[in-house]
């Protein structure tokens, strides 16, 4: 199980890269030119100024990053089918459709059925230079699928058979049918310190900064850009 959890690791780590390659074009922001910043600045100067307060970006990461997108969505928007078509080129042996939709919903912050350039800036600024606290934040956002401030066995069952069922063959035969189950027990044996039923955001994020396996897996994206 640990290889395979290496592999999946690996391909997410390569998710990232290609997110923010293929929104940019590029890794480097030596290749912006002056008419490029010029028609970026024409089209969102206060928005993108706004956002460089809210970001870890700097200003001219954000012109690349909106350039990119524009040039890949005119529309202004990803809806999810597009970002489920995405993601799944990566676990080509399973079925990631349904993690797609719970990772587009933690992107789609005004849950409005898209992910527009503010959407999208501010969750890749939190995934790759965030805090711990603000990741685990996110992690925490993605688990409450419901968004009422608490995980559930049942939410968090529904987001661990997605995670299963996008790993596929690279399980086999490893994994039982009730392997979500368990590891959904085992999670709320840890979180649910009060055994109420619920794993609130301070009982998530004390849990996971006390484990060292969460803790490394933290920093997967750090290197990204």
């Amino acid at each position: 199980m640990s290889g395979c959890r290496k592999r999946c690791k690996r391909q997410i780590f390569k998710f990232a890269q290609y997110v923010f390659r293929i929104i940019t074009g590029t890794l480097s922001t030596d290749s912006i030119d002056d008419e490029q910043e010029q028609y970026t600045i024409r089209h969102r100067p206060e928005a993108l100024e706004q956002l460089e307060a809210q970001t870890q970006f700097t200003k001219k990461e954000l012109q690349i990053l909106y350039r990119g997108f524009k040039n890949e969505c005119p529309s202004g928007v990803v809806n999810e089918e597009t970002f489920k078509g995405i993601y799944s080129q990566f676990f080509p042996q399973g079925d990631a459709s349904r993690y797609a939709h719970f990772l587009f919903n933690a992107f789609d912050t005004d849950h409005n059925g898209s992910v527009n350039f503010e959407d999208f800036a501010l969750g890749l600024s939190t995934l790759l230079r965030g805090s711990v606290q603000e990741k685990l934040n996110w992690a925490f956002n993605l688990y409450d699928i419901n968004k009422d401030g608490y995980i559930t066995k049942d939410e968090m069952l529904d987001i661990m058979r997605a995670i299963y069922s996008m790993m596929g063959r690279c399980t086999y035969p490893v994994l039982k049918d009730d392997a979500p189950r368990q590891h959904v027990e085992i999670f709320f044996q840890k979180m649910d310190k009060n055994k109420d039923g619920v794993v609130t955001i301070d009982e998530f994020i004390d849990c996971c900064q006390n484990d060292e396996n969460i803790m490394r897996s933290m920093q997967l994206f750090e290197n990204v850009i």
